[in-house]
């Protein structure tokens, strides 16, 4: 029998730049992928009907791929380690390959994986894939983990990009391995609610070749302006790995040497990529801010968490046009523009003093993108509860920032088309005696 190996898709749907696939076809014979419905994160709280549609049709996708070079895709559902080795008995496989995943869950997961695959025998091989420079790769000199973003860039900055991996011409796979379709999302109890966006491995890279060639070169000067469609929408690409952060990362250089007037608008596109890697680099070494905050004094805010205001942010009705807007594009299409996460959970936590969490949640739920790392770093960092150094006075006036980026009420109107009748209402607190209860809120568990 020919060496054979199996490998195992996750976050990584796609066949270029997947180190963990390269290296299982370059090492064996034989390859048999496989994707294990795991019931666990299915059932997960954070699980909304969005990110399992995209997930679904990017196991379509990725179906189809495999059998254009003369591979199929083993489809079960089930706890992994019974699904894995239960599958790796029939194959007679000798090996698993799998790119590695930061989160918690999955880092205890994995571990039982391997204790499965000792127990049958077969060797276990992860890979790291999910950032650019994966945990380790970027520390202190003192060989801790940087939890402040500036050095930790400076210092991301100076390591070598690792190569992008070769996408693999054929796969030869053994026939007859058990398989079951992939389910809908019925079958998996979610009714899709809004459009789904372009999925799949080549809609992720045509999206990437036209925003190198089109959009990048002034990233930095009109990324905050929500009525622009001036950012790449690669994130839900990122989440499920249709496409590497590496190969991303590659474009952007490329772009960069081919115009380097547009230099610095290349830098702050990059840094976005630092800043995931940052994110889930401080989830791997600071698991607790899964639960809590980062700095743990702030486990002691007292939140009003006001129901009915809650329901009001959830359903854009606060009575400030840039928060309704920015939450009724998340609510209507499953994304929201960067510039507006950060307003409207800036809104939710320092104007309406509601737990961070509840927040974090919400979005979890409604997001295509939705990515534990990068969408706890971002409710942390905008309640004032993360990793910034002096964080807790940094308090966005929503009337403002809708006046600096959305000065003509452009993207207001696209979302609030009442917003000049006298439907629309009042707002629901007032931002300057909100900012000073915020303000004594974190005054008095800072001391």
């Amino acid at each position: 029998m020919k060496p054979r190996a199996l490998f195992w898709f996750r976050r990584d749907l796609r066949l270029n730049d997947n180190p963990g696939l390269a290296r299982a076809v370059r090492e064996y014979d034989e390859v048999i992928p496989c994707f294990i419905f795991d019931p666990e994160l299915l059932k997960s709280p954070d699980t909304g009907a969005r990110r399992v549609a995209f997930l679904l049709a990017s196991l379509e996708s990725l179906s189809k791929n495999l059998e254009h070079v003369g591979s199929y895709l083993i489809v079960r559902q089930g706890k992994p380690e019974q699904e894995l080795a239960a599958l790796a008995r029939e194959s007679r496989a000798s090996a698993l390959f799998w790119n590695g995943d930061l989160e918690p869950y999955a880092l205890k997961r994995d571990e039982g994986i391997r204790q499965v695959c000792l127990g049958l025998g077969i060797k276990a091989v992860e890979v790291a894939d999910q950032c650019i420079q994966a945990p380790g790769q970027v520390l202190k000199g003192d060989g801790t983990p940087y939890a402040v973003f500036t050095p930790y860039s400076k210092a991301w900055r100076l390591q070598p990009v690792p190569s992008l991996c070769p996408r693999p011409r054929s796969i030869k796979s053994p026939v007859g391995i058990k398989t079951v379709p992939l389910p809908s999302l019925k079958e998996l109890g979610h009714t899709l609610d809004v459009p789904l966006p372009a999925v799949g491995e080549k809609a992720a890279h045509d999206m990437l070749k036209s925003y190198m060639q089109s959009g990048v070169e002034s990233y930095q000067s009109k990324r905050n302006f929500p009525d622009l469609d001036a950012t790449s929408r690669l994130s839900p690409h990122l989440r499920f790995g249709t496409i590497s952060p590496r190969t991303v990362h590659a474009a952007a250089m490329a772009a960069k040497e081919k115009n380097p007037r547009a230099s610095k608008e290349i830098e702050v596109f990059l840094s976005e990529l630092i800043w995931r890697d940052f994110y889930k680099t401080i989830l791997f070494y600071f698991p607790h801010v899964t639960t809590g905050s980062f700095r743990p004094v702030y486990n002691d805010l007292e939140w009003e968490n006001d129901e009915a205001l809650f329901q009001a942010w959830c359903e854009g009705r606060t009575g400030y046009p840039m928060v309704d807007a920015a939450m009724r594009q998340l609510n209507q299409t499953g994304w929201m523009h960067n510039r507006l996460r950060m307003i409207v959970s800036s809104f939710l936590t320092k104007d309406l003093l509601v737990d961070w969490r509840k927040g974090e949640r919400y979005f979890m739920k409604q997001l295509y993108d939705g990515d534990l790392a990068a969408n706890n770093g971002g409710w942390q960092w905008a309640a004032g509860t993360g990793t910034d150094a002096q964080p807790y006075f940094r308090i966005f006036n929503p009337a403002s920032q809708a006046e600096k980026y959305d000065p003509e009420g452009r993207f207001i109107e696209k979302y609030i088309p009442e917003i000049n009748s006298l439907t629309y209402p009042a707002p629901i607190v007032d931002h300057g005696s909100q900012r000073i209860k915020t303000l004594a809120m974190f005054k008095k568990v800072r001391g």
